[in-house]
């Protein structure tokens, strides 16, 4: 089974969700559908409302609630990346130009926070206080995780640890709220959802460990993004963290030269020599192993669940984790 029978099995769920934003999108200042369709419009995968209706069938739920909500993560999954452009002064997103890059910083910023307001009407048109809870709680961390990130911004020194807190807050909570909304959905209690969200949390880590190990690997045209721009944008993730703690010292110093060098100017000169330091000291390697390992764990926390078919649709949406290639 591969992720695009999946997507097409949940076809139908996912255009509900397709016109339940387009309906949102509508308002009288005309600038605000119109980033919103471009930067929704442009290719996402959809994956966060796909884990949440597939967690929701799992969970035994089949309603109208699995669209709206799964509209909400992508509104405030999108708003996330308009805000993220501006603050990595970011000029590609998904393979074309960025929203800041054609509309402006303060443009971005705006909708960016319209969709989030947007976000927490469904939320309260919805009614559950629990669902409420959850996405006040998400969003609050993720805020977190976009603070720290900034900390530590270009930090040579920044650790493992530290790495997985800034993908834990910033990517991964928010699958865990897409497959806990699944759970609550079914209404089978707390163990039931506090299972799935556990699954989505560790599938996220894993998501991101592999989207990291990309940027190094991947053709620019199928990554929508220019391969190494995270080193411009002062993000050290675990390949090159763990290449860092592996070389010997004069190798070491050369590159965090580098590095610095590349955040200071924006420029991509060096970047060949700092992925060369990461293949050869097994920092990708490392990195998919470790994403190897949450997508087992994240396995096992549907041990609990009866066979099914959703169930089915899930444990092979985490092994697509670790074949992604853009």
């Amino acid at each position: 089974m591969t992720i695009q029978d999946i997507f097409q099995y949940y076809a139908a769920d996912l255009g509900q969700v397709e016109t339940f934003m387009e309906r949102e999108f509508r308002s009288e200042v005309a600038l605000i559908p119109e980033i919103s369709h471009y930067l929704i419009g442009s290719g996402g995968k959809r994956f966060r409302p796909l884990l949440l209706i597939a967690c929701a069938n799992l969970s035994g739920y089949r309603g109208e609630r699995s669209a709206r909500l799964a509209a909400v993560l992508e509104f405030i999954h999108s708003a996330t990346l308009l805000h993220d452009d501006v603050i990595d002064e970011g000029r590609l997103r998904r393979g074309k130009a960025s929203a800041n890059t054609v509309w402006g910083n303060a443009a971005s910023v705006l909708v960016g926070d319209f969709l989030y307001s947007k976000s927490f009407r469904i939320l309260s048109d919805d009614g559950s206080i629990e669902v409420l809870r959850l996405m006040s709680e998400t969003t609050n961390i993720m805020s977190e995780g976009e603070v720290f990130q900034l900390v530590r911004s270009g930090d040579v020194g920044i650790t493992e640890e530290d790495y997985l807190t800034i993908i834990e807050k910033k990517t991964a909570i928010l699958m865990a709220a897409a497959c806990a909304i699944g759970g609550i959905l079914g209404g089978h209690g707390p163990e039931h959802t506090a299972a799935l969200r556990r699954f989505g949390l560790l599938l996220g880590m894993a998501f991101q460990m592999t989207d990291d190990t990309l940027d190094y690997m991947a053709e620019e045209a199928l990554f929508g993004k220019t391969i190494g721009k995270d080193l411009q944008e002062g993000k050290l993730t675990l390949p090159l963290i763990v290449a860092l703690a592996r070389s010997p010292e004069k190798e070491r110093g050369k590159i965090v030269g580098l590095v610095e060098e590349m955040k200071r100017t924006g420029g991509d000169d060096g970047v060949g020599e700092v992925v060369d330091c990461i293949r050869c000291h097994g920092g990708i390697s490392y990195t998919l192993g470790k994403a190897e390992a949450f997508v087992a764990e994240a396995k096992d926390c549907l041990n609990g669940f009866g066979a099914s078919e959703a169930k089915n649709h899930l444990l092979a949406i985490a092994g697509f984790i670790l074949e992604r290639r853009a």
